[in-house]
């Protein structure tokens, strides 16, 4: 019997693989903060051999995203419950040989599917509760403009960890410069032998396959960090605010690129 699927449970059908095989496509509204942390705060979470950015090495991005995601068929999209996710993450920035890189450090999803994704594609994924305001063209909610005010939470293990409130103001080139490059992320698995060590230890380059996305606006956010037994998001102290972004996308991820392997250090 020849078992199926690209994600474990593997059966005879495949179909209840808790993800199916990439491309993976993506429509989302993302809420990003961006602020300046203690450098140090940032290296510390970069495993070797990854370096600080030479420029900015304290910049972060905290980003809010409301998604609905499918394979390539697109099923997943009339069966709701299979396509809809949100997640809220950190991002930073790292130098490998010489070129800048993204680099997600913490990530929360309210989905088993998505925490899957993010185990195949290097993501530090956990399971939590995040809320974002949505644009509506009618009623109460904000439309999207000058003005607009989206606020967005997140919490996890019954603790809140972070909470924001974005004022746009005026259309922007670009949806901020922390989250602007390739992911230089790892992809980790220890040994089921004690004392082995990693049995996966792999450096990754990933990015988008195909992007598109509508006119971006920026503004500024007032944004709080809570402390909480379990996370240390709040080590990344907020120092000095950057700038806040709303953007619409849409995103093929289509797999990544080994960089190297077994030279992380990580225990």
């Amino acid at each position: 019997m020849t078992l199926r699927g690209f994600f474990p449970p593997k059966t005879a059908t495949g179909n209840s693989s808790l993800i199916p095989s990439p491309p993976w496509r993506y429509s989302g509204d993302l809420l990003t903060v961006e602020y300046r942390t203690d450098p140090d705060r940032v290296r510390e979470l970069l495993p070797e051999p990854l370096e600080p950015a030479g420029e900015d090495p304290g910049a972060v991005a905290l980003i809010w995203a409301d998604w609905q995601s499918c394979s390539t068929g697109g099923d997943e999209l009339l069966d709701p419950v299979r396509a809809q996710y949100k997640e809220a993450f950190a991002v930073v920035r790292c130098s490998y040989r010489g070129r800048t890189y993204s680099r997600c450090v913490y990530i929360w999803v309210d989905k088993d599917f998505a925490v899957a994704r993010g185990l195949h594609q290097g993501y530090p994924k956990k399971l939590g509760s995040i809320h974002q305001t949505r644009p509506h063209p009618f009623g109460p909610a904000p439309r999207i403009g000058a003005g607009a005010r989206f606020g967005a939470t997140l919490a996890a293990a019954d603790r809140r960890l972070a909470q924001a409130v974005v004022t746009l103001r005026e259309p922007s080139q670009t949806n901020g410069f922390v989250n602007g490059h390739p992911m230089a992320h790892h992809r980790w698995l220890p040994s089921v032998e004690r004392g082995r060590g990693l049995a996966v230890d792999e450096l990754i380059e990933s990015g988008a396959a195909s992007f598109e996305a509508g006119q971006a606006w920026r503004g500024e956010a007032e944004l709080e960090l809570f402390d909480a037994p379990t996370e240390e998001l709040a080590r990344l102290e907020i120092r000095e605010p950057i700038a806040a972004y709303y953007r619409q996308v849409g995103v093929v991820w289509d797999g990544g690129r080994l960089l190297e392997s077994g030279t992380s250090g990580a225990e």
